[in-house]
């Protein structure tokens, strides 16, 4: 398929010698042609694009080939199609295998419910990274990173603002709410250790004591899946009787790993469906071979922090029956990206389908709605979870006959 792609740009433009960087254009252009969800791509001739930028745009150099593919990018009006230039490459690739160095934030667009098209909002903060030490919250809005200021800066370009070497300061603006707030924070590596897991006993007469096994998911990196099945088995070790996930402020991660933790707590079922301009293409499902927590009581808990692979968690877990949700609509990422690399190192995330649940339901702006509400100062950690089990005057327990009526 490549070489009859080459062929019909040299046989259309006989007198167009294809240079190395024509070259790597070209790669990226047939990633797009062959990868990108949007058959149109915009309303736009794609092949028509190819020949006016061969022609038209210089490509002399690595770094004038580079502006031509964030051109050619940009027609499509997506942001979340984008180039990534050899050290960005491998900064996401190594965000994905469990270290990163930052303040421990991840941003989005700002939305209809937000108020404001004003900066970009904060999906979570990485429990115990510099920006959640510093108080900054789900919901808030960075409206300046280093006195730049964001009301027309994408999402990319600030998360590599946000990254710098270990030790290094970045000052951010945030809103919370009606306050404007300047932080001074240094950046350090975040470890993304996925899971955090926790043995809560709950009081009750004689040996009935409810046995809760409570598991924190923070992101879906390629140690998630392991992560949690581990947690099982230690938390099945000590006899419990219900799971509670929290997915609160996970703002997703990789797809693949999305999938495979879904299979850990389903018998049988559709997970998720993968869908295009003309409908669905793929369906991902599981017969149960991989289950291993199927059949205790699950109570799931979201937020406006649970994203993209949260979002498709969630969603599968709900509509196929298998847990309860509790907190508030998610966050509403209903589209996915794979990231290819190019022959120079440098690589192109692509925004490859957008998904439905197993209920047909696009989640994309709206979110997985949950099934119960959970007061404001419900914890968000183990240790705060276990304790306001154990508080018989706590919000825990004001919801316990819904969270642990099973």
């Amino acid at each position: 398929m490549l070489v009859t792609s080459t062929t019909i740009a040299l046989s259309e433009t006989p007198s167009l010698a294809l240079s190395e960087e024509n070259r790597l254009f070209l790669e990226a252009w047939r990633t797009i042609d062959r990868a990108y969800v949007d058959k149109t791509f915009n309303g736009q001739s794609w092949f028509r694009y190819r020949e006016n930028a061969l022609r038209n745009e210089p490509m002399n150099t690595r770094e004038e080939t580079y502006l031509a593919i964030r051109k050619m990018l940009a027609t499509l009006d997506d942001p979340f199609t984008r180039f990534l230039e050899p050290e960005k490459f491998n900064s996401l690739r190594s965000g994905t295998q469990g270290a990163l160095t930052g303040v421990g934030l991840s941003i989005g667009y700002p939305t209809a419910s937000d108020g404001s098209s004003a900066g970009l909002v904060v999906i979570s903060s990485m429990p115990g990274g510099p920006a959640n030490r510093a108080g900054i919250l789900s919901g808030d809005v960075i409206l300046a990173i280093d006195d730049t200021s964001t009301e027309s800066m994408g999402i990319y370009d600030a998360a590599e603002r946000l990254q710098g070497p270990e030790g290094s300061p970045v000052e951010l603006t945030v809103r919370s709410g009606a306050e404007i707030r300047h932080l001074a924070l240094t950046r350090e590596k975040v470890s993304l250790n996925p899971v955090k897991s926790r043995l809560c006993v709950v009081p009750g007469p004689g040996k009935s004591s409810p046995r809760i096994g409570y598991i924190k998911l923070t992101s879906f990196n390629q140690n998630a899946s392991g992560a949690v099945r581990e947690a099982i088995d230690t938390l099945r070790s000590n006899s419990v009787n219900a799971f509670v996930l929290d997915l609160r402020d996970n703002s997703g991660g990789l797809f693949p790993e999305g999938i495979e933790i879904a299979k850990i707590w389903l018998d049988k079922g559709v997970i998720v469906y993968i869908c295009d301009s003309r409908g669905v293409r793929d369906i991902y499902d599981t017969d149960g071979t991989d289950a291993l927590a199927a059949s205790e009581p699950l109570a799931v808990l979201v937020n406006k922090g649970t994203a993209s692979a949260s979002e498709i968690l969630a969603g599968a877990l709900k509509d196929n029956k298998r847990a309860v949700l509790f907190g508030e609509p998610t966050y509403g990422k209903g589209k996915i990206q794979s990231v290819f690399q190019l022959s120079d190192g440098s690589g192109l995330a692509v925004t490859v389908a957008r998904y439905e649940t197993p209920a047909h339901t696009d989640i994309d702006k709206v979110g997985v709605i949950p099934d119960h509400p959970l007061p404001k100062t419900f914890p968000k950690d183990e240790d705060g979870f276990c304790g306001c089990l154990q508080d018989s005057a706590s919000t825990c327990n004001m919801n316990g006959g819904q969270l642990f009526a099973r």
